[in-house]
């Protein structure tokens, strides 16, 4: 069970709510919040003062009067009109993340909606509704094109998945007990106009890359000890004089997973400098550690605060209009982080090529055990290097990329569901990058280890490498690389060989 009060929902608790399936509460301060500012928004109506989306149009229409006998119809209007996403269809897990962020945004009582709509998003998660999502249609101030979806369902209307099943969105209320909700004035604008969405995509990226940052570091450990590589990079004088943290904290973590390795002895014929590739690994995957910490940052301030416009302010009694849905702060982070990933990507590649080079690691060409007979790894470069081509291409800005709408006074867009939609799609091929790292890391140990059977590993290196071969086995003669691919990316993705590094360390 997550409590939520609109101030401290962390990356922890999104993913226990929309990967885990978790339930929420709402507390009590936040159900507070909602009916003060309810009653505050009617208030402010009787005194005959104009609000923006609830006795006026919305964007160009904003000077049209909408009365009160036609509230109902207007926001059920407004829900229909601005229903644009096209496929493809978000998971039940960035559905479910969307639902919370939104409910946890709106107890901050900046918003004015029916408590009831308010109380419908925790009863949808609870209950595993999950309204069907197509997920492109937003320009990012505000995902009104796609968060209409969900205000769609809870009038009765589109699909859902309830529990698993595909149904319609009438017949799912019906099986939970539950009644289609009536709109009210402000409803639809407040389900519609805010950022959810597309920092509900984000959050789960950055869950997925906290935990791959760390892989990346112990996979590169590994990687240095199939090269027989310099730790010299990794001296923590080193790190103390160039005062970054995150190069920091990644050498130290390297160092940790090498602890008592082989590598770590005198080599007399050892080059004295790694290619960059192998130098900088630590130090680029802290650039990433350095990307992440702002990224996160601000996308927790985007979680817990308003991007509604207008803003309801309870403690003087006013409502402003404003532009709080305005998110090109956490967009173009999320750019930056996307640029770093294109550096990690590509030094993983590169340090794969090198492993497979006889004048960098002494070892056969492309790893072979049996050079007349078996191709191995020369091929495999052709997967790799695409998977990269395609991680450059989806790092390159697109916020800086749109047009005026809505008469051209909605002339600003970020675009941030689209960005973090690359930047999901990054994290996946960088998955498989890893992985592919990892099958030439641990062939080059196999080799060095038949050449010198009594090779020391560091214990978490060591670990990970035991970890991987219960997955993926000895490459000794050709077959089929597409399964080996596939079996390295679901174990880089699982985590198994950080748990395993991490238990020993």
């Amino acid at each position: 069970m997550v409590v939520l009060n609109g101030s401290d929902l962390d990356l922890k608790a999104l993913r226990a709510i929309a990967v885990e399936g978790g339930q929420v509460r709402i507390s009590p301060d936040g159900e507070a919040r909602l009916e003060d500012s309810r009653k505050l928004v009617y208030e402010l109506v009787e005194q005959n003062i104009p609000v923006y989306g609830f006795n006026t149009g919305v964007g160009w229409n904003k000077d049209r009067h909408i009365a009160s006998e036609f509230f109902k119809q207007y926001n059920e209007n407004l829900i229909h009109s601005h229903t644009l996403g096209v496929r493809e269809e978000a998971s039940e897990a960035e559905v479910r993340a969307a639902m919370a962020i939104r409910l946890n945004c709106l107890l901050r009582g900046n918003t004015g909606i029916q408590p009831e709509i308010a109380r419908r998003y925790a009863e949808f998660l609870n209950q595993k509704i999950h309204p069907v999502v197509p997920e492109r249609g937003s320009v990012g101030e505000g995902d009104i094109a796609i968060l209409s979806h969900i205000g769609l369902a809870m009038i009765g209307e589109g699909d859902v998945y309830y529990q698993g099943r595909r149904m319609s969105a009438a017949e799912a209320h019906k099986q939970a007990g539950l009644q289609f909700v009536e709109l009210g004035p402000k409803d639809g604008l407040a389900i519609v106009s805010c950022n959810a969405f597309g920092m509900a995509e984000g959050a789960l990226s950055l869950i997925e890359l906290s935990s791959l940052v760390d892989q990346a570091d112990l996979i590169y450990a590994v990687s240095l000890e199939g090269l027989n590589g310099n730790t010299s990079p990794l001296d923590p004088k080193v790190h103390e004089a160039r005062r970054l943290p995150g190069q920091t904290a990644s050498a130290a973590l390297v160092s940790r997973f090498l602890k008592g390795s082989y590598i770590y002895d005198a080599f007399p014929d050892k080059p004295v400098q790694d290619p960059i590739s192998f130098r900088s690994g630590a130090y680029v995957h802290g650039a990433l550690r350095d990307a992440l910490e702002y990224v996160t940052k601000f996308a927790l301030i985007q979680m817990n605060s308003s991007d509604d416009n207008p803003c309801l302010l309870l403690d003087e009694r006013r409502i402003i209009s404003c532009s709080n849905f305005e998110c090109t702060t956490i967009a173009v982070g999320f750019e930056m982080l996307g640029i770093t990933l294109s550096h990690v990507s590509r030094m993983s590649c590169f340090r794969m090529t090198k492993l497979g080079a006889p004048n960098f690691t002494g070892l056969p060409r492309f790893l072979t055990p049996d050079e007349a007979h078996v191709h191995a790894f020369g091929a495999l470069q052709k997967t790799y290097t695409l998977l990269d081509t395609e991680i450059r291409h989806l790092s390159n800005p697109s916020t800086v990329d749109y047009q005026a709408v809505a008469g051209e006074i909605e002339d600003h867009a970020n675009n941030l569901p689209h960005v973090a939609q690359r930047i999901r799609r990054i994290t996946d091929n960088l998955t498989y990058i890893l992985g592919m790292e990892m099958m030439h890391a641990a062939q080059a140990i196999t080799l060095r280890q038949q050449q010198n059977p009594k090779l020391r590993l560091g214990a978490a290196t060591e670990a990970a490498y035991e970890a991987y071969r219960r997955a993926v086995p000895w490459y000794d003669r050709d077959r089929n690389l597409s399964a080996d691919i596939e079996a390295s990316y679901q174990v880089v993705k699982s985590r198994r060989l950080l748990d395993a590094a991490e238990k020993v360390i």
